[in-house]
């Protein structure tokens, strides 16, 4: 019997507006999972991010779409699962998570960029008492990452990624730096590139890959062309 099966399946969470998703979500994506030892990674596609302005914010559909054309033939799952749970914070929906899969073993991956903003998250710290976090560093972030309140607290419980994979259970808080060949693509470069990127993904409302429910847009309807 493997670790993952005996002690549960070693889950990552990336969330984001995925506003498109693109090439930087899945390398970093497929890099955590190598460096943890993952057997899966879950995309959540946030309905709303209250750090973010909706303006410029594709439907969530199209997001979803963009998510799971960019996820295929990968180890990972997209989902909205936020508007499932009814959940517009972070530390609601990693709850929701953990009480409905209880048996999987769950890890947060995050960006640098995300770390230097993570003391204005909701009950932060309470968030990593829920899960471990893994942090990916992204290029221009490190500095403010590393002189944030959220590292000034986190930094006592530092794990490095090799030690963190080999353990038998997983507790938090802990933090697990994770450093590679930076990647420099971003959302914000690719709608600017193409700013009609969303039309070419709508169209039959797509299916949550974790509640296997229609994913619809806010107002109740598919999103179509």
């Amino acid at each position: 019997m493997t670790r993952s099966s005996k002690n549960g399946l070693r889950t990552g969470i990336l969330g984001g507006s995925f506003n498109p998703a693109h090439g930087g979500h899945r390398r970093i994506t497929l890099f955590a999972m190598a460096a943890l030892g993952l057997d899966e990674v879950w995309w959540l596609v946030s309905p709303a991010n209250p750090l973010k302005p909706r303006v410029g914010m594709a439907p969530l559909p199209a997001r979803v779409h963009s998510a799971r054309a960019m996820a295929r033939r990968a180890p990972i799952r997209v989902s909205a699962i936020e508007r499932h749970f009814r959940s517009s914070y972070t530390v609601d929906t990693l709850q929701a998570l953990v009480r409905r899969w209880p048996g999987r073993r769950f890890i947060w991956l995050m960006g640098a960029d995300n770390l230097a903003q993570f003391h204005r998250w909701k009950d932060w710290r309470k968030i990593a008492k829920i899960m471990p976090i893994a942090v990916i560093a992204r290029p221009g972030y490190d500095a403010g990452a590393i002189a944030s309140p959220a590292m000034a607290w986190l930094r006592r419980y530092r794990v490095d990624a090799s030690s963190f994979r080999n353990r038998g259970k997983w507790s938090a808080p802990a933090l697990i730096e994770l450093r590679f060949d930076l990647d420099p693509r971003s959302a914000t470069q690719f709608r600017r590139a193409d700013p009609d990127w969303a039309s070419r993904h709508a169209g039959a409302p797509p299916r949550d890959q974790l509640t296997h429910d229609l994913i619809l847009t806010d107002n109740g309807k598919a999103d179509r062309a």
